[in-house]
């Protein structure tokens, strides 16, 4: 037996430019699946989430914590998720499953996490204790009681 009769059936030719341009990690992430429009999107809601998350954490006390503690876990579970699907859009995991699937799961998980979020934004506004970073995350200033001078409001008749 000669070395070509063995060995020639399992050798694999020479691979070409095409498949040796990407190697390493590059060759598993990919950034052409979506327009630039989506990716925007899709990163400014991995930001914004995880930007939420931050400010959260510098609240630094709360009586009623519920509200709080709500907000950490929705923008905790809404950047989690966010980098779920950006992770699946640049990776070959896209190429394994059902494309419809995926868009209607990140359509839906947007919609989702968008409803809790302002559901949980409620919450918190409703049962924050009015210090300095709460007030800054909810309204640009504190409001001030109006003045009014209750006596005579009520001597005065209406139509006077």
């Amino acid at each position: 037996m000669e070395n070509g009769e063995v060995y020639g059936p399992t050798t694999e030719e020479d691979p070409g430019p095409a498949r040796g341009a990407r190697r390493g990690l590059a060759s598993c992430f990919s950034l052409g699946r979506l327009p630039w429009q989506r990716w925007a999107l899709k990163g400014s809601q991995l930001l914004l989430s995880l930007l939420a998350f931050i400010c959260e954490e510098v609240v630094s006390q709360c009586t009623l914590c519920g509200g709080l503690y709500l907000f950490e876990f929705v923008s905790c579970s809404a950047f989690l998720l966010s980098l779920l699907i950006v992770i699946v859009y640049c990776t070959p995991v896209y190429d394994r499953v059902d494309h419809v699937k995926v868009k209607s799961s990140d359509f839906y998980i947007t919609l989702g996490t968008g409803c809790v979020f302002l559901l949980a934004s409620i919450i918190f506004v409703a049962t924050h204790d009015k210090t300095s970073a709460e007030i800054a995350a909810i309204e640009s200033q504190p409001r001030k009681p109006e003045a009014t001078n209750k006596s005579e409001a009520l001597t005065e008749p209406l139509n006077a």
